[in-house]
């Protein structure tokens, strides 16, 4: 048996995919520091951080001119792994000043998105940032330690994860993020369908440990259906899975707001999940199998030529929005794989630099927990 026969929840090891193909510990770390600097302090078509004030900052989306839970949660775990308390606390201080609300029906949530000076854009909320923004919490209180207020990251955790499961069930009314039934994470509070990118069954193992501990069966159940519901969202031949899904697993119907039943941008981040569930928990030999069937399908395809796609593979005309972000979580996928295109991916991966340009952000976010993650420092901190 080797040390990666077990997840690394249980090891404490981390398999650095780059050292395995030859690459130095030194060129590993040094372009991991780079991406990191370029990302906070880059070229200015590069870089996605900002800072504001002497105590805040930003991670913005450079496509759409706005600030997102989803990458200020992001920005929030990317720090805590690379030990940046500094820039982990004015990404947080932001979010918890002008995002989180602290009353009413998303008491506790945060405003999914708002202009750079903190004025909100919508008063909704997305799920995928309230999972990120606790599981980093907790990995700061393991790594740093609690200070003040709003700096007492465990319980500041423990409260986003309480809204999560048991709103509504006051008076302020709401809804929860996880379907109570089925245990499933929505795509919105409000909705009955969820979104297959959004599901994270290694960080639901983690908050049974850390959450609440009357909330702790919960989280248990959730990481069990959450890896249950990807056997059904991901096609079976392609790998491929859609941008929102029914809890069967099937896509959901097309919104008012856009057609979201292929594989498409959201959709990119289900292979980057899976493979680092495997390599935290290694509980659901599927994931193995189902890494190697989508870079199978990509193996074929240049960077370049990457299109939207309906899950059983069928391109459209329209190119991918995002190709940097897709390269990256298949290469990611490489965690999980065993197949002969695994190594390839890294190697395109690593030889593959930070996207520039307007639409930069999500690609960048994508590749930058990607490097963690094949470098052996994407961790759990407990």
């Amino acid at each position: 048996m080797t040390a990666f026969d077990k997840g690394a929840y249980y090891t404490g090891e981390y398999r650095n995919l780059f050292k395995e193909l030859g690459f130095t510990d030194s060129a590993v770390q040094a372009k991991l520091e780079q991406a990191w600097a370029d990302l906070l302090n880059g070229d200015p078509e590069i870089r996605i951080y900002y800072p504001l004030g002497d105590d805040k900052g930003y991670l913005l989306d450079t496509g759409n001119l706005d600030v997102r839970s989803e990458g200020m949660s992001y920005g929030m775990m990317m720090a805590v792994q690379m030990n940046d308390k500094e820039i982990f606390d004015r990404l947080w201080n932001f979010s918890v000043t002008y995002m989180q609300h602290s009353e009413g029906r998303y008491k506790d949530y945060f405003a999914w998105h708002c202009k750079p000076d903190g004025t909100r854009l919508s008063q909704g909320p997305a799920p995928d940032g309230e999972e990120f923004f606790a599981m980093a919490l907790l990995f700061a209180a393991n790594r740093w330690g609690d200070g003040p207020e709003p700096f007492n990251y465990s319980e500041q955790a423990k409260r986003i994860l309480r809204a999560c499961i048991h709103q509504g069930e006051d008076e302020s009314g709401g809804d929860p993020m996880w379907d109570p039934a089925t245990k499933l994470i929505k795509f919105v509070p409000e909705s009955l369908f969820s979104d297959p990118s959004y599901h994270l069954p290694h960080f639901y193992d983690l908050f049974a440990i850390w959450a609440d501990e009357a909330d702790r069966p919960f989280w248990r159940e959730a990481a069990e259906a959450s890896r249950a519901y990807l056997h059904l969202a991901c096609h079976p031949e392609t790998g491929l899975s859609p941008e929102y899904a029914n809890y069967d697993g099937t896509p959901a119907a097309v919104q008012r707001h856009g057609d979201f039943r292929h594989f498409y941008s959201d959709a990119y981040r289900t292979a980057a999940n899976i493979g680092l569930d495997w390599a935290w928990f290694r509980k659901d030999l599927w994931q193995v199998e189902q890494s190697n069937r989508i870079q199978r399908f990509f193996r074929p395809i240049d960077v370049a030529d990457y299109r939207r796609y309906t899950i059983d593979g069928t391109p459209f005309e329209e190119p991918a929005l995002h190709p940097v972000g897709l390269l990256a979580t298949n290469a990611m996928a490489s965690l999980a794989a065993d197949g002969p295109d695994a190594a390839h991916f890294v190697h395109l991966f690593w030889n593959t630099p930070l996207r520039s340009g307007e639409r930069r952000y999500y690609d960048n976010c994508l590749y930058f927990f990607s490097l963690l993650a094949l470098s052996g420092n994407y961790r759990i901190y407990s």
